[in-house]
This record gives structure tokens, sequence and C-alpha cells, in this order.
């Protein structure tokens, strides 16, 4: 069974490059966001939880006809009792750079995080939770998500203003970190802003990439994929 160019049930096949069912994935799960968004049958809540766990289950539904060697699993276990929102394990044993993963071992974990983010205290949460560590970037950054992976993707579930609007601000928020600093547990850098942004104005989606230092993981840098949906503006908050 074949599963996009060169990608096959099971494996990879020799010449393909390495990280390639990852992005893969990440680009799968990019094109599917504004369906599920749109989908007649979901309910149209928006907590944080419950739009992460919608979303798996949709994710694992459409796999299954359309990109069937993938899995997608919720609140998936990282280090320190941590727990990352959703997880694409394979449906068999393959290889990614010199590393085996079996369906029990996520190849990629993803963050989801609403934009902006409610309660008191946690405006900058995508970025940063301060000595709390409830920060996107940040718990990458930290190795305590993703720490054996070299390529992670973070969810935007963008509740008010615009995909162009939260590029500027999440970027901002970074810059603010050098001059006045939040966040005694990580150094930030303007290497650490998001790159261009690539965005579909019919779909109301849009994606960028970043790449940061991090200080426990099988490298000193992760790359992040930014996936970013304008949610409906008539939702309740249930």
């Amino acid at each position: 069974m074949t599963v996009g160019d060169g990608l096959t049930r099971g494996r990879i096949r020799t010449g393909i490059q390495p990280n390639a069912l990852v992005d893969r994935t990440i680009d799968f799960v990019y094109a599917q966001l504004p369906n599920w968004r749109d989908d007649p049958e979901r309910r149209p809540v928006t907590a944080e939880e419950r739009l992460n766990l919608q979303l798996c289950k949709y994710m694992n539904v459409v796999a299954g006809h359309e990109f069937p060697m993938v899995h997608f699993n919720p609140e998936e276990h990282q280090v320190k009792r941590r727990k990352v929102d959703i997880s694409a394990t394979p449906d068999e044993t393959i290889e990614i750079h010199t590393h085996r993963y079996t369906k029990y071992d996520p190849f990629l974990v993803i963050e989801g995080k609403r934009l902006p983010t409610p309660g008191s205290g946690r405006t900058r949460e995508y970025v940063t939770g301060g000595e709390d560590c409830t920060g996107g970037i940040q718990r990458f950054r930290l190795g305590l998500h993703g720490s054996l992976l070299v390529t992670a993707a973070m969810i935007g579930y963008l509740q008010a203003d615009s995909t162009i609007t939260w590029h500027k601000q999440i970027n901002d928020w970074i810059k603010e970190e050098l001059t006045s600093p939040t966040d005694t547990t990580c150094t930030w850098s303007t290497t650490d802003e998001l790159g261009p942004l690539q965005t579909d104005t019919d779909i109301r989606a849009a994606t960028c990439t970043s790449s940061h230092e991090r200080t426990d993981g099988v490298s000193d840098q992760i790359s992040l994929r930014h996936l970013w949906i304008e949610m409906s503006t008539d939702s309740k908050n249930v």
C-alpha cells in the first residue's frame, strides 16, 4: 500500500529523506484542519482539551482511509509527568534517521494552543509560561516535549483575530523576552522568532516554521512547524 510518493506501508524506501514521513504527516494534518473545523457533525467547542480530542478523533478516521500507515493518539506521555496533546505513531515498524519506531513509539508530537489563551497571567502561553513551564515553544526548548525528536508541530486554534495578527504578536513576545524577560527557564534570541507566514485566505489557515536551541534532547536544536486555523467566531465557550 502506497502513501504519497515513495512512502510504503511499514517502511521508507531507500533514497527517501529520513524525515519524509514526519513532514508528510504534518502536511496531512495541516490539510485536514479546515475540513475538521467545518465538519457539520463537529460540536462547536472552544476548550483546548476538547478541541485537541476532537481533532485527534477526526484525524484517526480520515487517516484510516487516506493515510493508513499513521495513527493519531491523544495525551502522549513525555518526561517529568508531562503530556503532549497529540502524537503520531506508525502502523508498522519503521526507521527514521537511525531510530527505530514501533507502533508504541511516536515519531511526531503535536501541541495545541488556543489564541488568545484564556485565563489570568497566561497571555504569552503559546511562547512561554514562565517558571510554571506551561508555554508551548518553551516546553519543546526545555526538552519537556519531543526530547527524542528533531521535528515537532504546534497547532494554533485562532479564536480571535487573523493569522497575520498572531504571527506579529508572537514574534513581538519573543522580542520582548530579550529586553524584559519574564522567563527564567530559557534564554530567548531573535533566532527563536517564527519564520515567514504562508497564508491561505480561502480556508483561513496559515503555516510557518521556527528553529530553537534546547537544553535537553537528542539534538541541540528542534524544528517546529506551526499550523494555524482560524476557528468560527460563534463557538460557545464549553
